[in-house]
């Protein structure tokens, strides 16, 4: 009950030894079949033992020592003349563990392959390296599968801008079936001729995929994805704005307004974050004062100490509580800082000019004092300057957005690039045509949108157009029917997931046989 697949051997010691538990067993006597052609023979040609690994007990690794027979096969017809009396469930030919641990292996590899993988059967009580597991990994058959209806086609990267593959899944369900080497046409048409049956085809813009398919699959039905639609309509556009540039900055040229700065006379000096904090605990504490809450409650309510807000109760000003060194001393100019405001309000700003002027009035101070009192006036003040025209690709998200998903500083740009320029506001509204017949999948206006394209003064959305009658079909099905290359492009993300994971340098073949096995694994 406790560990069946020891139904098959005979069971004649067990200890432990160093921390491993060891189980001594041999198959039982009698007759065995030739795995070949399946006679039975009992004549025993030798005997030796096989060590295995098991599944841990108990937190102990277990080796198994198993005595099996090697016998003789009678049959002059098989191409055996020997074989050995395997285990059922317990071994198989060549094997060094038990179907069990093997099987442990194999879904801890496909989780986490490499050193992680090895980290964690290592705290299972199980030792292996990394490159074990990733035998492991490939040693696990493909998942079987059915050639599907609608068959999803796309590509990535194994290096990108460098090497790419093909990724084949199910639409229907998201399973993925194959990674393909390359992402030309020859590999899809090959693929495509091997496992025939696929009805419908969803595939990007790429020409390489859309003839591969058309060769593979002559009968099939091609949809081009409508993301992929909505992504070139974005670059035509892209394009567009960029040769009306001149009327994005001639929407926002505006004369430089005057200088100014940026306060008024009362913020002569700076006030530091310390006399600003007391000021308003001042003024917090005598507002709760006044509507007759008591010292304690007042500590209680600001999280502060009574001596504090005694202090602040008695204090009429807050003056009386700034004290310290951080005080303004008295200076030779503050008889003459009421004049010297005037003067700068009037719009005398020369330090040299002032500090001669208030000579004239009796001012025996330094020039300094006056360059330093004057300082803060002169960081406050900005030059008023346009507002910067937005960007091509600001200007390109505009148009591509729904107006409802406009902010309203947004909107309101936008709305003056669209008054200044015509081209803009026609191109603009083209746009909002073909988002129309993409969300509703209204394929049959196509014909009409393109024709009304045409007679706009907009050669990129022309290139556009030829592009989408170039491949007609295709783009009818993808506004016209459900199917898209969602499903391949969360496929995608699952494959770039499982590369960061190998960090980047796991071949093809071992990039399949995980995307294929923790596929199969999630269902």
């Amino acid at each position: 009950m406790l560990i069946p697949h020891f139904r098959a051997v005979l069971v004649e010691r067990v200890f432990t030894e160093c921390g491993v538990v060891h189980i001594v067993a041999r198959t039982f006597d009698g007759p065995a079949s030739c795995p070949a052609c399946e006679l039975p023979s009992n004549r025993v040609h030798s005997c030796y033992q096989r060590r295995l690994a098991d599944s841990p007990v108990g937190g102990q690794p277990v080796l198994i020592e198993l005595t099996v027979r090697q016998l003789y096969c009678d049959s002059d017809l098989c191409g055996r003349r020997t074989f050995v009396k395997q285990g059922a469930g317990l071994t198989f030919r060549y094997g060094r563990r038990t179907p069990a641990s093997r099987h442990v292996l194999a879904v801890v590899a496909v989780a986490l392959a490499g050193r992680a993988g090895a980290r964690l059967v290592a705290a299972l009580q199980t030792r292996v390296s990394r490159t074990t597991l990733l035998r492991a990994i490939m040693a696990v058959p493909d998942p079987v599968w059915t050639v599907p209806r609608v068959l999803g086609v796309d590509d990535f990267a194994t290096r990108r801008g460098h090497h790419y593959g093909t990724v084949l899944i199910d639409c229907e369900s998201g399973r993925p079936l194959d990674l393909l080497p390359g992402r030309n046409a020859s590999t899809l048409a090959g693929w495509l001729r091997e496992h025939p049956g696929a009805e419908i085809i969803c595939r990007d813009r790429a020409g390489s995929y859309a003839d591969g398919a058309r060769t593979g699959a002559p009968n099939a039905v091609q949809v081009a994805d409508r993301f992929h639609l909505w992504q070139n309509l974005g670059t035509a556009v892209e394009a567009s704005v960029r040769l009306h540039i001149k009327c994005l900055k001639a929407a926002f040229t505006s004369p430089d307004g005057p200088a100014s700065d940026g306060g008024d006379s009362n913020a002569t000096k700076s006030m530091s974050p310390i006399e600003a904090r007391i000021r308003e605990r001042h003024a917090t504490i005598h507002a709760l004062l006044a509507q007759g809450h008591g010292i304690r409650e007042i500590a209680r309510e600001l999280h502060m100490g009574g001596n504090t807000v005694r202090r602040n109760a008695r204090a009429s000003v807050p003056e009386q509580l700034l004290t310290g060194r951080r005080q303004p001393r008295a200076s030779q100019l503050d008889p003459y800082k009421p004049h010297l405001d005037k003067l700068w309000a009037e719009g005398q700003t020369n330090a040299i000019q002032l500090h001669a002027e208030l000579q004239n009035l009796g001012y025996r101070g330094s020039y300094q004092i006056i360059s330093d009192y004057l300082r803060p006036r002169r960081r406050r003040r900005i030059r008023v300057v346009p507002p910067a025209p937005p960007g091509i690709r600001r200007v390109t998200g505009w148009m591509m957005r729904h107006p409802e998903n406009l902010a309203d500083g947004e909107r309101r740009q936008f709305a003056a690039i669209l008054a200044h320029c015509p081209e803009l506001k026609a191109l603009h509204a083209h746009v909002r045509g073909f988002a129309e017949i993409l969300q509703s999948r209204s394929g049959q206006y196509l014909k009409d949108w393109i024709t009304a394209t045409r007679t706009a003064d907009l050669p990129r959305l022309h290139t556009f157009a030829t592009g989408l009658e170039k491949d007609w079909d295709a783009v009818l099905q993808g506004l016209s029917t459900r199917w898209n290359s969602g499903p391949v492009e969360g496929r995608v993300n699952h494959i770039k997931m499982i590369k960061r994971q190998m960090f980047g340098r796991a071949k093809l073949p071992l990039l399949r046989k995980r995307v294929l096995l923790t596929a199969a694994a999630n269902r």
